[in-house]
């Protein structure tokens, strides 16, 4: 295998061969044109992210808030109705496979890419990216950090500044460094829009 297979593979690679350099280079582009285009021109820059720069998108909303960074964009990829707000980051050297009616807050970084711990396999030039996943109906809070390997089940919810090391199950309310689950969603929780504050409508449901 080259090194863009073994990237694919999730095994040790070297990120400066077989044209991985530049398809960094040329995804820094692609994201300097969108992250400088004015708020004038949401939708045709939504539309070049979508077309341009992400593998896939699915369909209904989709927003991603200005500045946005990545490595490849091509190793991304989103289902239906999906937010994300400032300094969204994704290392995508692995796969990033992101479910249906996601939403991300400001500051969130899915890291697929890391290195060796022994200072001598770290010297090497070797490095690797292992896929992440997020199912449908996640919310990450703000400053949260998603570790590779990862995944993240359904309807779970992750509190903001937290650090997830290890996979998260669905339903699972997870906050902390590392994150640990604090409790579980409950049909008890439909009523609440924030702690013990109760909505004050009827159409939420």
């Amino acid at each position: 295998m080259n090194m863009r297979e073994r990237m694919a593979a999730n095994l040790p690679y070297k990120a400066w061969m077989d044209g991985l350099a530049e398809d960094r280079l040329e995804c820094r582009k692609k994201i300097y044109k969108f992250n400088n285009m004015s708020p004038d021109e949401e939708e045709e820059s939504l539309k070049f992210l979508k077309e341009e720069i992400l593998g896939k998108v699915g369909g209904g909303y989709f927003n991603i808030e200005k500045p946005f960074r990545c490595d490849y964009g091509y190793n991304i990829e989103i289902g239906d109705n999906f937010f994300a707000n400032f300094n969204f980051v994704v290392l995508d050297v692995g796969k990033v496979r992101i479910g249906n009616n996601v939403q991300i807050a400001p500051n969130v970084g899915l890291y697929t890419a890391g290195h060796p711990l022994h200072p001598d396999s770290r010297n090497s030039g070797y490095e690797y990216g292992i896929d992440i996943t997020i199912g449908d109906n996640v919310w990450i809070g703000g400053s949260v950090c998603v570790m590779p390997g990862v995944t993240i089940g359904n309807n779970a919810v992750i509190g903001a500044g937290s650090v997830v090391t290890k996979d998260i199950p669905e339903n699972a309310i997870a906050v902390g460094n590392p994150a640990r689950v604090l409790r579980y969603i409950t049909e008890e929780d439909r009523d609440f829009y924030f702690k013990d504050r109760k909505f004050d409508v009827d159409d939420y449901k």
